[in-house]
């Protein structure tokens, strides 16, 4: 559904984009992750012929953006970070214009809009003006707006982007919902978290370069070849981390907030003599746990050395 092959894009001496090689089918949801100024809106606006590369090649939906910008403009859903919406127009009436302007018409266009609105939780302000709108149902009006001609493939730039706690949630959860409709997203973010259960694939850009590219799961597992263990003592927890340091499985033991944070040597599967070491020495064991492997800490261990500081 969508292939770049060796995409890059230069501005005089910047370059945005660096040789960037990417491969989804149909169904993918692809995470893109990178911090601002990676590459990131490069990317979804060559992809969506809004912006020429400077060199390298990208299809959509089996389209060249050379040379069929127009078919793959009907195929897709560009939702930009940022954008407006018109003055003194409803929601409802701010859908029907855009469906208009895909040529939707009839009965069909009111009852898509319908569709739509019930989509991401906004008919209860279907008579609203549309520019009164908080920022998340902004965000949420305009993926009903993108998928108003039923596209093939999404591209969202940072849709949570500049949204408060409730409405990352509610994007969260209509994201999760547009992956269950069997369409090729590319969803950006600088915020992991927000990525984390929605997608199947991630890409890790910096720089205009993608640093991983990834199934969640093998990137997980990856990760996961490396325990850390927390461990919090009833007392002071210097001496024991001293004494951790020294056992055969550990690779580095130190003291974080209270706690100690343990790395296991590669491959170590077994970490349960460790209790039994703490306990044997007259420590008591407040807590003991593995760390929990989020997208974030899988961000932090792949890019340690590639991502520059």
């Amino acid at each position: 559904m969508i292939e770049t092959v060796n995409l890059t894009k230069k501005y005089g001496e910047f370059t945005a984009l660096d040789q960037f090689s990417l491969k989804l089918e149909q169904g993918d949801v692809f995470g893109f992750i990178g911090p601002n100024g990676a590459g990131k809106t490069t990317t979804m606006r060559i992809l969506a012929t809004l912006l020429n590369p400077t060199w390298g090649e990208a299809y959509v939906c089996g389209h060249s953006i050379y040379t069929a910008a127009k078919e793959i403009r009907r195929l897709i859903g560009y939702m930009p970070d940022a954008f407006g919406v018109y003055e003194d127009l409803t929601v409802l009436e701010y859908l029907e214009f855009f469906a208009a302007a895909y040529r939707i018409r009839g009965p069909a266009r009111r009852k898509r809009c319908d569709e739509l609105l019930d989509l991401v939780d906004l008919d209860f302000k279907r008579d609203a003006y549309a520019d009164k709108l908080s920022r998340g149902q902004t965000q949420r009006l305009g993926l009903a707006r993108v998928l108003l001609h039923d596209p093939q493939v999404l591209l969202l730039d940072e849709p949570a982007s500049g949204l408060d706690p409730r409405a990352r949630i509610e994007m969260r959860h209509l994201l999760k919902r547009l992956g269950g409709l069997g369409k090729t997203i590319v969803v950006s973010s600088h915020i992991l978290p927000e990525l984390a259960d929605i997608c199947n694939k991630i890409g890790i850009i910096d720089r205009g370069r993608l640093v991983v590219n990834a199934e969640v799961d093998d990137v997980m597992r990856q990760v996961r070849s490396q325990t850390v263990l927390h461990v919090a003592l009833f007392g002071d927890p210097g001496p024991a981390a001293a004494a951790l340091a020294r056992h055969d499985l550990v690779e580095s033991a130190r003291q974080e907030n209270g706690e100690i944070v343990v790395t296991l040597k590669p491959a170590t599967e077994d970490y349960s003599p460790l209790a039994k070491f703490l306990s044997d020495h007259g420590f008591a064991i407040r807590s003991f746990k593995p760390e929990e492997i989020t997208l974030e800490t899988a961000f932090m261990r792949l890019t340690k050395g590639a991502v520059g500081e």
